[in-house]
């Protein structure tokens, strides 16, 4: 395969004896590195290279002007807002630069197409006048306001315009306009030398004047590179621009069309991929590379071109190992890199900063970014888990500047009070302290440089954003608050990248489509053959209407898609193997539906074509989820008979029967579960609450009969007992707002309606005694197959004598109903856990006759504070799940039945033989 840039060398070479008086312009400037290469391979003598110039380049050089950053322009352009808007009616930066940046866009188009600005913004202020025209009422003060914007939009042009001029800079249509007005000196000036324009198609209306204007006086050539089956169609738009150029400008009235080629009919081999995802795709890449690789190692003329670049990061990822040599042409965008999550959590700390507090998951989030790791990590120390830790287990939720600085050595202070103080809403401070951080995070980095090389590069690269907005901070006074400053901050990264370096020239290339302009890969890897992608579809992100576009002859979507459809068919030209990616699956609004570019490939037919197609469905292994077992090991037994001396508790053994994997992360490796601020009461909390409001009501009354009148003396002591044990327990949460203070009027109403239920009991006539509360209990169980002490041992809520009949009671603040209380197989008291809370009273019930034996009736069960209105669920059995015959009493022979299930328990807890194995919840 002979390349495009090849044919256009050996041409220059030919028809010039002196190329160093040449200027050869094309599309972009890779472009140019590969034509450099292609004169040094066809030279044969030594010689000064010629000049080779991008467009953007050449039109700098005759306009004398340098083109602005977008960033730039847009400050530029609120100065001229402001003059130009009463003080009262000005916007801020931030809602300013949202429809500003739009604005800019039309500008820029209106002159690379040399459009009078005067002419289409008093057109489109009339269209604008029209549409809100009525002959029944008149316009209101909105609607007027509407107006006078559009009215405005031609002054704004010609005061940036003027502006920026004088300042020796200008956006880059206005480049153009400047350099169509100059560029009868620059022909002047140049007159000696030739210019060669290569690989041009879709032109603005500045370039084509420019182009003309250099065809007509003799100082230039075109090369195209474009095919004659497209050329000669008059209806395919991958010609549309040169068709138009063949048959509108004069120069070629007189002048042959030349470089249409016949490339695109040659013999190619063309795989049409249907891949189910993007990141799918990214992955059978990687396939395809593996399977080159054995045919070509160096992948030297293997393109892979990325139709949406947001794969870039996914691919990366799947290329193979092996390869060596890889040049990548597109830029890592900085809004993708880890850095860019730092900085942007650092402005959202700050700008949810409240009454000198900052918002705990805000705090959390810059100390457990990994960025920021080395200013955090003190030997084996990370002194941010401690911090969270600290955070976690007070439960604070707005934590305040000296609490965070206070627990750093005094070391880091300085840069923990720099993070964690509040900035006052000074986005000059906020700059600063972000290029301070960079500071100090290379200072940490680079006294172990090799291993930072790549987190270097992107503080490196971030210094540069930062001083760019430090520069334009100072330069112009109008960020004025920190959520400005994020928004400023945010439009940068999402347009800036981070460029990578590689050796252009060899290896695998790896490219976005406008970066394949005028060169040939022998095998192209094209990926997001979609609509939508490719071509990129209808958008409108213009203030001007299509009517007017079309009027004023700017480009519209049609004239965009036509660019796509070229960039696309010219890959193929001089292509021999070519596979074409696209996404099967519908994510968003972008995929499911294949290219028209595909669908018109199946078309052509062209005989010399080998087209197939497939679908390609990723190998998913079938993931079969087995329950885990873990096998006991001699280690564990000592950790057994620890528990069964201190005593197996009655939530414990529950928690065995529900999972033995779960007792067995908690109790054997003391795992337990992860406690997070609680913004919302949890029902925990409430429990503990409510069991603990309880207790300090009653434990005055241990032993005593209680009379009507001790339970309306507690009443008053409700609400303050709530809050100090919410204090307790739930740390420095607020309970005054919100669902918070809900759930606290709920647990006032719990234990209202609990002492409203037992003055009802005592005003009936009945006497109730408190024998004891949250007394701790501790009970041996026999067991003489285990050469070790076995002890069961727990907390009862309550222990009472109502009318002679001893109750053990256990206080549960979610629903329980009787029948969770009543069991009829004992088999199934330690094998289902629906059974659970009749295990657990039946626990306590065998602990406290195990310190002393019953000597009245007793009974056991639950009273539940979301089903009050049932009172005391007592402990039952029953022959059979429809008997109605219920044997409520606590007896010798009920905790004899207890007592062998729990012995057969206990026994295959600590069995060595059988492993925790999880069972399915």
């Amino acid at each position: 395969m002979k390349s495009f840039l090849s044919h256009v060398v050996h041409y220059i070479l030919e028809n010039n004896t002196n190329i160093s008086n040449l200027t050869l312009v094309l599309p972009s400037k890779r472009a140019g590195v590969f034509l450099k290469h292609e004169l040094s391979q066809q030279i044969q003598k030594t010689s000064f290279a010629p000049n080779i110039l991008s467009i953007e380049e050449l039109v700098e050089e005759i306009s004398g002007y340098t083109s602005v950053s977008n960033t730039e322009l847009l400050f530029e352009f609120y100065t001229v807002y402001k003059e130009l808007t009463p003080k009262d009616a000005q916007e801020p930066f931030d809602s300013f630069s949202k429809w500003a940046q739009i604005l800019l866009q039309d500008f820029n188009e209106i002159d690379r197409y040399l459009i009078s600005h005067k002419d289409i913004f008093n057109y489109l202020s009339a269209i604008q006048r029209i549409q809100q025209w009525s002959p029944d009422k008149e316009p209101s003060d909105l609607m007027n306001n509407y107006l006078k914007f559009w009215d405005k939009l031609e002054h704004y042009y010609g005061a940036l315009t003027n502006r920026i001029t004088q300042k020796g800079i200008a956006y880059q249509g206005l480049v153009y306009r400047e350099a169509v007005d100059s560029l009868e000196f620059y022909l002047q000036k140049n007159e000696d030398k030739k210019h060669y324009f290569i690989g041009f198609n879709a032109l603005n209306t500045a370039e084509e004047k420019i182009i003309q204007e250099f065809l007509e006086v003799g100082l230039a050539e075109i090369l195209w590179d474009t095919d004659h089956v497209f050329f000669d169609d008059p209806e395919h738009d991958a010609s549309l621009f040169l068709r138009r150029h063949r048959y509108e400008w004069n120069y070629f009235q007189k002048h042959d069309f030349s470089w249409v080629a016949n490339n695109f009919s040659s013999k190619k081999n063309i795989d049409i991929i249907g891949i189910p995802k993007n990141v799918t795709q990214a992955k059978y890449i990687g396939e395809i590379l593996q399977t080159l690789q054995k045919q070509d190692e160096t992948l030297q003329d293997v393109a892979v071109v990325l139709g949406d670049e947001q794969l870039l990061i996914p691919c990366l990822n799947s290329l193979p190992q092996e390869i060596e040599r890889l040049n990548i042409t597109m830029g890592f965008p900085l809004k993708d890199i880890p850095l860019a999550t730092t900085f942007n959590n650092l402005y959202i700390l700050q700008e949810h900063h409240r009454n000198d507090t900052f918002y705990y998951k805000n705090i959390i989030n810059v100390l457990s970014d990994t960025n920021l790791r080395p200013l955090f990590q003190q030997e084996d120390k990370n002194l941010a888990a401690d911090i969270i830790e600290y955070i976690q287990t007070n439960n604070i939720i707005y934590v305040s500047t000296e609490v965070i600085v206070a627990r750093f050595p005094k070391h880091v202070q300085d840069i923990a009070e720099m993070l964690f103080t509040y900035w006052n809403d000074k986005p000059k401070l906020a700059i600063q302290n972000c290029v301070t951080l960079i500071r100090r995070l290379k200072t940490k980095l680079i006294e172990d440089r090799e291993q930072h090389l790549l987190a270097l590069e992107y503080l490196y690269r971030f210094n540069e954003v930062f001083n760019q907005l430090q520069h334009l901070t100072k330069q112009h006074n109008y960020i004025t608050d920190i959520k400005s400053l994020l928004a400023l901050y945010k439009e940068i990264i999402s347009t800036e990248t981070l460029d990578f370096k590689g050796e252009p020239l060899q290896g695998l290339q790896l490219m976005g489509m406008l970066e394949t302009r005028v060169l040939d890969f022998k095998t192209v890897i094209l990926s997001s053959v979609n609509e939508g992608i490719l071509p990129s579809g209808k958008s409108n992100n213009s203030f001007i209407p299509f009517d007017l576009k079309k009027q004023f002859n700017l480009p519209t979507y049609k004239e965009k898609d036509a660019i796509y459809t070229y960039h696309f068919y010219r890959l193929l030209h001089r292509a021999e193997n070519v596979y074409l990616l696209y996404n099967t699956e519908a994510d968003g609004l972008n995929g499911g539906e294949r290219s028209r570019f595909l669908m018109q490939l199946e078309t052509y037919n062209m005989p010399n074509h080998t087209l197939t197609q497939n679908v390609v469905i990723p190998t998913v292994p079938k993931i079969t989820h087995q329950m885990q077992e873990v096998q006991k090991e001699a280690s564990m037994q000592k950790r057994m008979k620890d528990i069964a001396n201190k005593g197996f508790s009655p939530s414990a053994l529950t928690s065995y029967i529900r999972n033995p994997i779960d007792f067995y992360y908690q109790k054997i490796l003391g795992i337990n579960e992860y406690e997070a601020v609680e913004e919302t009461v949890a029902a925990n909390t409430l429990g503990t609450v409510v069991h603990d409001t309880l207790e300090l009501l009653y434990k005055p009354f241990e032993g005593k009969i209680i009379a009507t009148e001790d339970i309306k003396a507690m009443f008053k002591n409700v609400e303050p007992l709530v809050v100090e044990n919410f204090k307790k327990t739930y740390g420095e949460g607020n309970i005054h707002r919100g669902k918070n203070l809900i759930i606290f009027n709920v647990a006032k109403r719990y234990v209202t309606n609990f002492l409203q239920q037992e003055l009802q009991t005592l005003k009936s006539g009945k006497t109730l005694r408190i024998l004891q509360i949250e007394q701790t209990l501790k009970a041996k169980v026999d067991i003489p197959e285990l050469d070790f002490p076995v002890y069961i041992g727990g907390k009862v809520d309550r222990v009472d004598e109502l009318d002679g009949v001893m109750r053990i009671i256990d206080y549960k603040t979610g629903k329980v109903s009787q029948g969770d209380v009543e069991i009829v197989d004992w088999d199934l008291l330690t094998q289902d856990y629906k059974f659970s809370k009749s295990f657990q009273v039946l626990a306590y019930a065998y602990m406290i006759y195990q310190k002393q034996a019953f000597q009245q009736e007793t009974e056991a069960g639950i009273i539940s504070f979301k089903n009050l209105q049932s009172g005391f669920l007592k402990f039952g059995t029953k022959d059979s799940a429809r008997s109605r015959n219920k044997n409520q009493l606590i007896t010798a022979e009920t905790l004899d039945d207890f007592v062998v299930e729990l012995k057969q328990l206990i026994l295959e807890i600590c069995n060595m033989e059988i492993p925790f194995t999880e069972k399915e919840v």
